[in-house]
């Protein structure tokens, strides 16, 4: 049995429903708050991942960042050095979609040369009436860069622990690729 632990860094524009899709995970759907105030900082939350097939697990520490702009450098300082990218944006918002590429500049000027295993997540999809970014475009944008895509609802408790559950997976198979490495370079 292996226990491993991975910093997942959350990150997106101000309101497009980080918070409330790391507690809907860290509640098992069992807490989505109406009233929310921004994150005026870093919030801290921790959920073991069992990893199924194994009896591995993988305790994964979401740093859910603010996103208002006026905060982030002070947040940024606050994100260590993190195993995973959780990247959130809200689909009836072209604006926090198009603010994507300066998050991943961001986290990729903050963690230099580390590759980080990540997710491209779209947020309030039970609002399809007002939806402005199509899933083919959301989902060649993550693809050309090296991120999985997916669509939630956090409000309607919908698809909100797929991608957490992917990261902790791709965690968990990194980790199985290192020990393989590693233990192939023995006397042979």
């Amino acid at each position: 049995m292996v226990k491993l632990r991975a910093r997942c860094l959350l990150v997106g524009d101000a309101a497009v429903g980080k918070s409330a899709l790391s507690h809907m995970f860290h509640s098992d759907g069992t807490l989505f708050q109406k009233n929310y105030s921004m994150t005026a900082g870093v919030e801290l939350l921790m959920k073991c991942v069992q990893i199924p097939e194994t009896s591995d697990s993988v305790e994964l520490y979401i740093i859910d960042s603010a996103g208002k702009q006026t905060l982030v450098d002070a947040c940024e300082k606050m994100w260590g050095e993190p195993s995973l990218l959780f990247l959130v944006f809200d689909l009836t918002s072209e604006p926090s979609f198009a603010s994507c590429s300066h998050w991943m500049e961001r986290v990729r000027a903050h963690c230099g040369d580390l590759q980080l295993p990540g997710v491209l997540v779209g947020n309030k999809s039970d609002l399809s009436a007002r939806r402005e970014v199509e899933a083919s475009v959301a989902q060649h944008w993550a693809q050309s860069r090296g991120l999985d895509y997916h669509e939630t609802s956090a409000k309607e408790m919908e698809n909100c622990e797929a991608p957490l559950l992917g990261l902790a997976r791709t965690f968990h198979a990194l980790y199985q690729d290192h020990r393989d490495t590693i233990q192939n370079l023995g006397p042979g």
